[in-house]
């Protein structure tokens, strides 16, 4: 239970955490969309409030080390929960370093009814060293534990990044993937690339945006239905030749010898979908593990044995088998403000509802409390983001204010998720109005945060939208060999804005010096709401004394 905090008398208004996915502060203004937005609201925010820059990658949201970009699953784990836990690529590495994936319950059975069938071993993921929702690695390190446990045929589906590394480098990961295949083939050992895809178009969907992304990804993993060609390479090649399109969005193929796909997925058969992250990997799981699925016509539902890296959704259970157990996060601020009878509006689009919700709860479902909270979904649009940039920015808007001056709400967070999502486009133009996008709604909301007497927290979950462009050591943008300039489509290792806008009682605190994280928000927040933070919680970033 929270403890009201006797130096600081709560405000009148809502406390607003406004969480701006995807804007990281880089002196590079070199393709810096962040930069080179008409941001008013924004400048003044920086020039007039207490400021400061946190920590979202590595570490500090409890990824492996600082190289590790930070994501926005990992972010709103760390802004909700107020600590830092170990995340999935570091779990999954120290799974398969320790060999404790490998005497787990979900992998004997997965390897068993393989050797017991005389079966196949699939493997469908995220082909990448990204660490954002997988790693490679831990695809070799699967296979090579398979094999020597006597699995005899394996088929690998690849589904291709361009998001989280280079936008144009799948081939710098399937030339080497095969030639490290061509070394494992010993005496009768088969193993494949049996079909693939861009993660945009194949099988990785999420929230239920798209339920077609995924049927799609069904047609070509499971049925082998598709263009059939001889090689990823050729794939590849080919649909780079006629469509000009970017690694994500590279359509399905199939491979196949003879006219005959090498790799459909068959009764008995076992299938690991190897991503360690969540949100893209619910719907496929679903897929193969619902008896009355109805999200599209799947036709044929082999029995097999079905396995994720991750319990993805930890209320729901999805998938049922599960190779490495996720952490289990407590004490989430969420819970807490609900055991104080602090009431809560969580609101953004589709495409980041389930970070305001789910991840922001520490990977759990639903509600602490029906009477307390309110869960809000705009929908999302169904077009691609750069011919979008503005998203539901403004409808998210309209909606937040309406529900603020209803009085009913203590605390609110908010995601605008255009940063990130047209971020990942490439598309420099588009990410600017993004930016300004974003910047134009919190100009709204801050003037209703002050007719409220509220107050407003304005951070960001990870950087994107600030390198939008690949640059050399010296700063100077790559060029394609078109000699037009190289996108940059990932997130960035960049730390993102902390601003507290507050125009009733901000001399009564100060931010304190040091480095701070994500995980710091969240005593913050409630602090700011008049409250004790929990000792199990990563310190505030205020201090009361000598303010």
């Amino acid at each position: 239970m929270l403890k009201k905090l006797g130096k600081f008398n709560e405000y009148k208004g809502p406390v607003v955490i406004v969480v701006m996915d995807g804007y990281g502060v880089c002196e590079r203004t070199e393709g810096n969309a962040v930069y080179h937005a008409y941001t008013p609201c924004l400048d003044n925010l920086f020039a007039k409030y207490q400021n400061t820059l946190l920590k979202a990658h590595g570490t500090a949201v409890g990824l492996p080390s600082d190289s590790d970009m930070g994501n926005s699953e990992v972010g709103h784990n760390a802004i909700g929960s107020g600590q830092v836990y170990s995340q999935g690529a570091k779990l999954v590495n120290e799974a398969i370093s320790s060999g404790k994936m490998f005497e787990g319950k979900t992998w004997r059975e997965l390897i068993s009814n393989v050797k017991s069938n005389d079966s196949t071993l699939h493997f469908i993921g995220l082909f990448s060293d990204g660490n954002v929702h997988s790693h490679i690695d831990h695809l070799k390190g699967m296979i090579e534990q398979a094999k020597k446990e006597g699995i005899k045929r394996m088929r690998v589906h690849i589904l291709l990044d361009g998001r989280d590394v280079g936008e144009t480098s799948a081939l710098e990961y399937v030339d080497p993937f095969e030639k490290y295949l061509d070394e494992l083939r010993t005496g009768d050992f088969d193993i494949k690339i049996a079909s693939g895809g861009g993660r945009m178009k194949v099988t990785m969907d999420r929230y239920e945006a798209n339920w077609g992304v995924v049927e799609t990804g069904w047609k070509t993993h499971v049925l082998g239905e598709g263009r059939q060609f001889k090689s990823a390479r050729e794939a590849i090649e080919t649909y780079r030749r006629e469509l000009n399109v970017i690694d994500q969005d590279l359509p399905a193929f199939v491979i196949a010898e003879d006219g005959n796909p090498v790799g459909r997925i068959v009764d008995n058969d076992s299938v690991i979908f190897y991503n360690f992250r969540g949100d893209r990997a619910i719907e496929i799981s679903r897929a193969f593990e619902e008896t009355d699925f109805d999200k599209f016509d799947r036709k044929r539902h082999p029995k097999v044995i079905y396995a994720g890296m991750l319990e993805y959704d930890g209320d729901l259970h999805i998938p049922k088998r599960y190779l490495v157990p996720p952490p289990e996060i407590k004490n989430t601020m969420g819970e807490y403000l609900v055991n104080a009878g602090v009431t809560q509006l969580a609101i953004s689009e589709t495409q980041k509802y389930g970070h305001v919700t789910y991840f922001w709860n520490g990977n759990r479902s639903g509600k602490f409390s029906e009477e307390l909270e309110t869960y809000i979904e705009v929908p999302s649009d169904i077009v691609p983001f750069e011919e979008r940039p503005w998203m539901k920015a403004a409808e998210i808007t309209d909606r937040l204010i309406r529900e603020l001056r209803t009085g009913k709400y203590r605390l609110a967070r908010v995601n605008y998720a255009n940063g990130d999502m047209v971020g990942h486009t490439g598309n420099f133009q588009a990410a600017r109005i993004a930016i300004e996008s974003v910047d134009l709604s919190l100009r709204r909301l801050l003037s209703v945060i002050d007719e409220l007497g509220g107050i407003a927290i304005i951070t960001a979950d990870h950087g994107n939208a600030d390198e939008m462009f690949e640059l050399d050591k010296n700063g100077k943008p790559l060029l394609n060999k078109n000699g037009s300039i190289k996108a940059k489509t990932s997130h960035t290792l960049n730390k993102v804005p902390f601003i507290i806008y507050d125009n009733v009682k901000s001399n009564g605190y100060k931010l304190k010096e040091g480095e701070f994280g994500l995980a710091n928000i969240a005593a913050t927040a409630v602090n700011l709401l008049g409250y004790e933070a929990p000792d199990i919680w990563e310190e505030s970033i205020i201090s009361f004394d000598n303010a």
